[in-house]
């Protein structure tokens, strides 16, 4: 029986591998059989998955006669998108990939993302390599700019300046065309050698934490993100889980995060890599002339003056659609691994600023404030700059000085306001201050 922390991090509490590799092949070819897909050869010759036939052919037709039932993270996504766009009256109505290889145990997409007795494997998105130490996975764009990167579709919160608002209906545009990428591109490296070969979607559950657990005050707290790729993108869902672990089947009641309700912030994110949505242009996807453009789109580039012009010149950028409801969508016309992570992160932050009273989420910033270095140890002589001494001080202010005798004063307005000697000593190291009073340390 595999434990939470093996299907995970794909990891025993000793550290060692969960799973031998053998034992993981196995399971995917399960898995691949379930979801009716064909699998290598050397797996069809497993007597284990020949003795399982009958089991899987009964399986295979109880999901068809349930093809259009949703796991419940996909449910909550799917119910979003159908009050929210249900004022564009879309045909057909926006809906996930209706069947994908479920990558439920940790492992399964590093397997996955090269050919079962292969040493690399490459498409026109990426080149991927088995090394001794585990797998290099290198995609066409290594971006560092995120000029023109940001697209959120209007309609739901507040869209800042600095990214680019998109209208509702080309956002549907673009969610139908990230559900339907080419053939190639589904094409699954883990029989690409195979005389037949698998094309589907895979599919990632992540349950990422939003609120640590604070012992007697809170206990964890956590969204869940449900990741889709197609097949050829599968080296970026084990890159994804590698970061932040593997939160098993949707599809299962125990890992329904509607049903842990003590354990669920109430948010749901998902992300769908498509890079076939860089070749569509802005007349294709629905945005208007610039003569017929507003300010606001001539500004966001969401405008065309020539026919030919793509949709943000060609090049990669991610687009969300969220409200203040708890769902965030976002399609990454990419598949820079740099992109999947920060969406991670950035739904992160969604969740907790709606979440509220938890630390947002972020890669990086800082607010800086001027400050100086008084030392570890600290006298000041108050009389050398005001000549008063703490007799004056409490003399003046005795209605709301309490002296005491040991020489210092408590405010009776502010408890926590204590009133030192003028030549009292702070050091940091014993964390004290000290004076002296008739020849006694204080």
């Amino acid at each position: 029986m595999i434990t939470k922390l093996q299907q995970a991090l794909g990891t025993t509490e000793a550290g060692e591998a969960a799973t031998s590799r053998d034992e993981m092949l196995r399971h995917i070819g399960l898995q691949m059989k379930a979801a009716s897909l064909p699998i290598p050869r050397s797996l069809a010759a497993d007597q284990m998955l020949e003795l399982a036939d009958a089991l899987l052919a009964n399986y295979q037709e109880k999901a068809r006669i349930l093809l259009d039932e949703r796991s419940p993270a996909d449910a909550r996504i799917e119910t979003f998108l159908r009050h929210h766009f249900a004022d564009l009256d879309l045909s057909p109505r926006l809906r996930l990939p209706h069947q994908t290889l479920i990558l439920d145990r940790h492992g399964m997409g590093r397997e996955l993302s090269l050919p079962i007795h292969g040493e690399s494997f490459r498409n026109d998105m990426l080149s991927s390599y088995r090394l001794k130490n585990g797998v290099l996975h290198n995609p066409r764009h290594d971006r560092r700019t995120t000029a023109g990167t940001f697209h959120i579709a209007e309609g739901g919160m507040p869209i800042p300046g600095d990214k680019r608002a998109v209208p509702k209906r080309v956002f549907a545009k673009l969610f139908q065309i990230a559900i339907n990428p080419p053939r190639d591109l589904l094409r699954l490296p883990f029989t690409s050698e195979e005389p037949e070969q698998s094309h589907t979607f895979v599919s990632l559950y992540l349950r990422p934490i939003v609120c640590p657990e604070v012992p007697g005050i809170t206990p964890q707290k956590s969204m869940e993100i449900r990741f889709f790729a197609p097949g050829g993108l599968v080296s970026n869902l084990d890159f994804v889980e590698s970061i932040f672990g593997n939160a098993g089947d949707p599809l299962t009641p125990e890992n329904d995060a509607g049903l842990d309700v003590e354990h669920w912030t109430g948010h749901t994110g998902c992300v769908i890599l498509a890079p076939q949505m860089l070749g569509y242009t802005k007349k294709e996807l629905g945005l208007p002339h610039y003569d017929d453009a507003t300010q606001r789109r001539r500004n966001d580039s969401m405008c065309w003056r020539d026919e030919g012009e793509l949709y943000n010149d060609g090049q990669p950028f991610k687009i969300s659609c969220r409200t203040d409801e708890g769902v965030v969508i976002t399609l990454i016309a990419d598949n820079y691994y740099g992109y999947c992570k920060k969406e991670v992160k950035t739904q992160i932050s969604y969740a907790a600023n709606l979440y509220g009273n938890v630390e947002e989420e972020h890669a990086g910033g800082a607010v800086a404030y001027p400050t100086y270095n008084l030392g570890d140890q600290f006298q000041a002589n108050s009389k050398r700059y005001n000549g008063r001494t703490f007799a004056d001080v409490a003399r003046d202010y005795a209605d709301f000085i309490d002296v005491k005798p040991e020489g210092y004063g408590v405010d009776r307005n502010f408890p926590n306001l204590i009133y030192i000697p003028e030549d009292a000593f702070a050091t940091l190291q014993s964390q004290r201050v000290m004076w002296t009073r008739d020849g006694i340390p204080h």
